[in-house]
């Protein structure tokens, strides 16, 4: 596991980068407008809650950075459990962390992602790399084509696997731009397709937390037998505000993560 965490950030931005294209874009249009260095709010990994790869296999990494867990959160439609995870430091990135609930789905979504995840060496997830190692098992298109009929979730982490699922601008950190609203604006008017579900702005000052994302890039991946452009990661944006006892709320609204999510959804 990694020993420095500003090292496994930086591993997982080059990972993330790669299949976001417009991670790089976005980034770049911001930098043009601030004078200092753009911040990173959180970022969201996703996995099956199957062993060896639970939340809890992923979350070991960070706990042994020094980050303790915060809050949970029940995503029951979705079926998605997921727990975020901050640190001391408030300048480090905070982590939010989901696992689809296998058991909770059919019996054909069951045994095909069990499947998947016995590919899986008992002790990868202990690797420096295992979070932003990719795909572990042979996939072919029609497999991932039921999965997702089921879950859009369960299908995109089939085809992606252990990467991050996105980075999150903090709009508290920038000089330019105030509010969501604000951001919006600026990605529509520089052709970035906003995520709709629920609203552009997801949240309220009432909430402590306003977010808002583009939806995810589309790019070509390899299947066993096919090569398809599918949904990869998207970029968000989160203004924080102060909680009652006068200090920038750190936790997630579940209301809003519930549609952030969609924002890797395939229609």
């Amino acid at each position: 596991m990694h020993s420095d965490v500003n090292a496994l950030f930086h591993a997982l931005w080059e990972n993330y980068r790669t299949v976001t294209p417009s991670a790089d874009r976005i980034h770049s249009l911001l930098a043009e407008r601030e004078t200092k260095a753009i911040v990173n709010d959180h970022i969201a990994l996703r996995t099956f809650n199957l062993a060896p790869v639970g939340l809890d296999a992923l979350a070991k990494h960070f706990l042994a950075l020094g980050y303790t867990a915060g809050g949970e959160y029940h995503f029951d439609a979705k079926k998605l459990y997921a727990r975020h995870y901050e640190h001391a430091d408030p300048n480090l990135p905070k982590v939010f962390i989901s696992e689809l609930l296998v058991d909770q789905c059919s019996p054909e979504l069951q045994s095909i992602v069990q499947k998947l995840v016995a590919q899986i060496a008992p002790t990868a997830t202990e690797a420096d790399d295992f979070l932003y190692s990719g795909r572990h098992w042979t996939l072919d298109y029609a497999t991932y084509q039921t999965l997702l009929a089921e879950s859009e979730y369960a299908g995109w982490l089939a085809a992606w696997g252990y990467r991050a699922n996105h980075f999150t601008v903090s709009i508290n950190h920038l000089e330019s731009l105030q509010s969501v609203e604000e951001i919006n604006t600026l990605l529509k008017a520089n052709g970035f397709t906003v995520n709709q579900a629920g609203g552009e702005v997801k949240g309220s000052p009432q909430d402590c937390l306003e977010q808002s994302s583009t939806m995810a890039d589309r790019v070509p991946v390899h299947f066993s037998d096919q090569q398809a452009i599918i949904p990869s990661c998207f970029y968000e944006f989160a203004r924080r505000y102060p909680t009652d006892a006068g200090k920038l709320y750190t936790g997630f609204v579940a209301a809003s993560a519930d549609r952030i999510f969609e924002s890797t959804d395939s229609q």
